[in-house]
């Protein structure tokens, strides 16, 4: 498609953006809207949540609500506090402000000083807080305080250095070097000896946190005697919120340092070195496999061939080979966008290019949507996908809201040991990232690794 009226743009919008808002694992609407559900169409896979289960009347917030509460099998939030912040949620009326108001207070309690608890309670208390906290932040582009993003992560960043500081053992902290802008890790350890052990490097998605990779690989990795190595890459954590760093379309660049740093551990067989993929996570380690071969497996989940299809047909038809006219046409159709879209586009796309993230602190939608879709674009692997050389994990889900589709073609292009597995509702492991069931997730992908590992 080479032109798209402004209507029709609005018109498809209006359609998508429900899609749009909840790619990833982690999703929207707006602050403005007394009623969300009739202003948003539901998301694909949505008649997939049980109903017993049901939260908000929004897909974006139904599907954020199902991560909080699925977290707490993990230890990472807990089912009284995430319920009775969804009760007060609806009650307040249900909206970006109200949401993200209700989460941070509950990271803000946790995070009080009063009681003096013994370690152990302190650091499970600044996991949840920071769990609380990246609901919250999630949001937050959609109050009316867009600006306090950075401040946003912080809250989270401090409660989730709290947690790992007061692990048993602490996690071991470090700035592995990166181009101008080094890469936090946190390396844990199911105790201090330095024998060597398989470790599996943890890379999020698109707008996960740290305390995402606690609930889908460090927890499981620590209780089968492994370590595991949480990170933020471009376009994530510390190197967005606070460096102001977009992601890159290269993320071998981003592993192969991180694999360098492991290799000069004794207590890392480098040998057995994974590497797993969350969400557009599933994208960006498939990519990275592709060229640094000494990763010795890889589960990507879901299997993300090209997260530019993931936003909505009537965005991706504005954009053509002539910058100038799509942002004209794009910046024509702004004006009217409503508060959801308007939300949704400048949370998708902050990611992208510092110019769409500074836009979206001070409120406004990006102007330049063609150097934001240049990047979106330039993630697809389709043709490095057949260049992986060590074994692959590819999963599904029924009901994949964001990548229909995608995980069986990425198997297909493998050429080399691959397995593929659905999760499905029948165990309620339905949806994106299995949002209520995470430790059957992380059942699948550890038993997978050892399997390939032995």
């Amino acid at each position: 498609m080479t032109h798209l009226s402004r209507r029709a743009a609005l018109a498809g919008l209006a359609a998508g953006t429900g899609a749009l808002a909840t790619t990833g694992c982690a999703l929207g609407t707006a602050a403005s809207a007394p009623s969300p559900s009739a202003s948003r169409s539901p998301a694909p896979g949505a008649n997939l949540t049980p109903g017993a289960m049901r939260l908000f009347p929004d897909e974006g917030f139904e599907f954020a609500g199902l991560l909080a509460l699925g977290a707490a099998g993990m230890r990472a939030s807990e089912v009284g506090d995430v319920l009775t912040a969804v009760n007060k949620i609806n009650a307040d009326g249900l909206s970006e402000q109200s949401y993200s108001d209700t989460f941070h207070a509950l990271g803000d309690r946790l995070t009080a000083p009063g009681d003096h608890p013994g370690d152990e309670t302190r650091g499970f208390r600044s996991l949840r807080a920071a769990q609380y906290y990246a609901q919250a932040l999630f949001y937050v582009l959609g109050t009316r305080s867009p600006g306090d993003e950075k401040d946003y992560y912080l809250a989270g960043r401090r409660a989730w250095d709290d947690f790992a500081r007061l692990g048993s053992p602490p996690a071991v902290t470090a700035q592995v070097p990166y181009g101008k802008t080094p890469l936090p890790v946190w390396f844990f350890r199911p105790d201090e000896q330095a024998k060597p052990r398989p470790t599996v490097i943890l890379t999020n998605g698109s707008d996960g946190q740290n305390v995402d990779m606690w609930t889908y690989g460090v927890c499981a990795a620590l209780d089968r005697g492994w370590n595991a190595l949480v990170y933020d890459g471009p376009g994530q954590g510390q190197l967005l919120f606070v460096d102001e760093v977009p992601v890159t379309t290269r993320w071998e660049g981003v592993v192969t340092p991180l694999v360098d740093w492991l290799r000069g551990r004794a207590d890392v067989d480098g040998a057995r070195i994974s590497l797993t993929g969350l969400s557009m996570g599933g994208n960006l380690v498939a990519r990275a496999a592709a060229f640094e071969h000494r990763i010795a497996a890889v589960a990507c989940q879901p299997g993300c061939v090209q997260p530019w299809l993931a936003f909505p047909p009537e965005i991706r038809g504005l954009v053509t080979a002539d910058k100038a006219r799509t942002n004209r046409i794009w910046q024509a159709a702004v004006p009217e966008l409503d508060p959801q879209q308007a939300f949704s586009i400048r949370k998708r796309f902050e990611i992208f290019t510092r110019e769409a993230l500074l836009q979206a602190r001070a409120g406004k939608v990006p102007t330049d949507l063609w150097s934001a879709a240049q990047v979106a674009i330039g993630l697809d692997i389709t043709q490095v996908i057949p260049k992986i050389k060590a074994p692959v994990l590819v999963l599904d889900y029924e009901g994949e809201q964001f990548y229909p589709g995608q995980p069986r073609q990425m198997y297909d292009l493998l050429n080399t040991r691959r397995d593929y597995f659905r999760f499905t509702a029948a165990t309620g492991a339905q949806l994106h990232c299995s949002p209520m069931a995470p430790q059957q997730h992380c059942d699948k992908v550890f038993d997978w690794l050892e399997s390939v590992l032995r």
